[in-house]
């Protein structure tokens, strides 16, 4: 339990933020989702210390207002802003987004996937017909990343070492809210069963976690480095589909601002402390290295390692659902 509660109360302070984050010139980000909540926030932050963002997301005059009110904020900020638009509950929207953005930029130093829908009404699907989380939150930022992963690897090999990331929204779902210990309930196939909305979510979460994990294990040949991280218990959009006493309960007393978030991902972008040793790592709020339950360790293990292999098999699935459209 004292995992739980160190990412619920008495929360370190944020090791990083916007008065100490270190100039991000000639750098570029990606961040999904970064026209609301924690992502705009995260892109204020990077666009302050000069970064050059793209704001990723499905809704143009969202992105647009985002940018204006960022701009407006850093009159002196000597960064760039920029719209890529995308679905991520939507595949055949990806490829045309990166081509686009690949042949404006000729780096990328990290990709934030902090985009992601939570409780959608029962029985939600994404434009391939997946449950709408499983899209949005695991299918959708898969792509994203293996066509991005060709640039990603391209900017590792000139930058410093353990500088290019890549970074998975997690949550504290993996702790509180798995339908099983092991954190995806998936079929002979690898694909995650149907386990009702709450569930799901958990498993997407579980999905995330899974994907920086075996992906790390390139990093030594690629140069990228992976970490999943859970935000914190934060008052955002995610919630707009919950009802009911428990969020009532949530939001009075256990929820902060979305800019706690962004110090979450700041750091997990940022710090020197993430190695390539550490790739693959569980980030905490507000910024520092946390563990994950033993079975969901256990998950992403495969079985000649004494693990379930779940994850590397779940993995495998998001490649096949997603092949078409690479």
């Amino acid at each position: 339990m004292g995992n739980v509660f160190s990412q619920f109360y008495f929360i370190p302070a944020a090791r990083l933020t916007e008065d100490n984050c270190p100039d991000q010139k000639g750098r570029v980000f990606i961040v999904t989702g970064g026209y609301s909540g924690v992502g705009y926030e995260l892109c204020r932050i990077l666009y302050l210390h000069n970064a050059t963002v793209w704001i990723a997301g499905r809704s143009v005059p969202k992105a647009q207002e985002a940018i204006s009110r960022i701009k407006e904020a850093a009159p002196r900020s000597e960064g760039r802003l920029e719209l890529l638009h995308l679905d991520l509950s939507d595949l055949s929207t990806i490829k045309p987004a990166v081509d686009s953005f690949t042949a404006q930029q000729q780096r990328l130093d990290v990709l934030v996937n902090n985009a992601g829908v939570m409780y959608p009404p029962e029985g939600s699907t994404d434009a391939q017909g997946n449950e709408l989380q499983v899209g949005t939150n695991c299918l959708g930022p898969y792509l994203l990343y293996q066509l991005l992963l060709p640039l990603l690897t391209k900017t590792a090999s000139s930058s410093p070492t353990a500088s290019v990331r890549v970074l998975w929204a997690a949550s504290i779902a993996l702790h509180v809210a798995l339908p099983t210990p092991q954190g995806i309930i998936i079929d002979d196939d690898g694909r995650p069963t149907d386990q009702g909305v709450s569930n799901n979510y958990s498993q997407t979460k579980a999905g995330n976690v899974f994907m920086a994990r075996e992906f790390s294990k390139a990093t030594p040949h690629t140069g990228v480095v992976h970490a999943a991280f859970n935000p914190g218990n934060l008052r955002t959009g995610l919630q707009r589909h919950w009802a009911g006493f428990g969020r009532w309960v949530t939001e009075t007393f256990l929820v902060y601002p979305p800019v706690y978030g962004a110090y979450t991902e700041l750091w997990a972008a940022l710090t020197p402390e993430l190695t390539p040793e550490k790739s693959g790592a569980y980030i905490y709020p507000w910024g520092r290295f946390g563990s994950l339950p033993a079975e969901v360790e256990s998950s992403m293990k495969s079985k000649s390692e004494g693990g379930t292999g779940i994850a590397a098999k779940f993995v495998e699935w998001c490649d096949k659902q997603t092949n078409a459209f690479a």
